[in-house]
């Protein structure tokens, strides 16, 4: 299997700095720090005047055209909660944008990808449809997805794809088609805590060595101009997984 590589640039926003009001919505983050720790505080989410551009990532590998618009995509597997909130604003205004259609997918535990289970070493059944699927957007702009942490694969540190469509049409089938796609980006995870929840017994099954975040060949510790999540514990122990926060802008024009 051949590692993810980096492709061109494209301008895409990730708002910070001192006028969070301008599009607060209320999900539990850490304080201004937009790196992930471990803390109990909350802040809203918010988009601001201050704007950092930041590059766009590759697909990889193990994009599926297709898959289900639901805001829960863990169906049978294992691992600690995600529970991610990813909002989505406009690059040129801040503002946020309804009914853009966020696509995550990502490992599981052993670092396989459903359709194509086996290129990480493990075997386990493959439906094709685990840990992938998105939601669109509310009027705050705002993605709720529900989701485990990611496992790792070859060369790759833990990871999440992301994928933002517009003008999407919903299918009786539970999927969409058509629309534009705005961005492709990848959602990365502190060390520290990686550390933790590698030592859990749903992940140390997962045979591969492990790539960390400053070994990998794509993040380039750029902190949350390059998609590093905010992390805050769903509760005491590790085990009872995170809450997951970014805020992302894209290009319309």
């Amino acid at each position: 299997m051949t590692p993810d590589t980096p492709i061109g640039r494209r301008t895409v926003l990730l708002a910070t700095g001192a006028t969070a009001a301008a599009l607060a919505v209320g999900a539990a983050v850490p304080s201004a720090d937009q790196g992930s720790r471990e803390t109990g505080a909350t802040a809203p989410v918010a988009a601001a005047a201050v704007c950092t551009l930041t590059k766009e990532l590759t697909e990889g590998p193990y994009y599926l055209d297709g898959q289900y618009v639901r805001s829960d995509i863990r169906e049978d597997k294992t691992g600690i909660p995600l529970k991610l909130t990813l909002t989505v604003v406009d690059d040129d205004t801040c503002a946020p944008l309804k009914n853009a259609l966020v696509e995550l997918w990502h490992a599981d535990a052993l670092g396989e990808y459903s359709g194509f289970v086996g290129d990480n070493g493990h075997d386990e059944p493959d439906n094709g449809t685990f840990l992938r699927g998105g939601v669109l957007t509310d009027a705050r702009g705002v993605a709720a997805i529900t989701t485990v942490y990611p496992g790792w694969y070859v060369g790759r540190c833990v990871h999440i794809h992301v994928k933002v469509h517009t003008n999407v049409t919903l299918t009786p089938d539970g999927s969409f088609t058509g629309g534009r796609e705005l961005h492709t980006g990848q959602l990365f995870f502190t060390e520290t805590i990686t550390a933790k929840v590698a030592a859990l017994s749903t992940y140390k099954v997962n045979t591969v060595r492990r790539t960390t975040l400053a070994q990998d060949s794509i993040y380039d510790d750029g902190g949350a101009s390059s998609g590093l999540l905010t992390l805050t514990p769903l509760g005491s122990t590790t085990s009872a997984g995170y809450a997951g926060t970014l805020t992302l802008g894209v290009e319309q024009g």
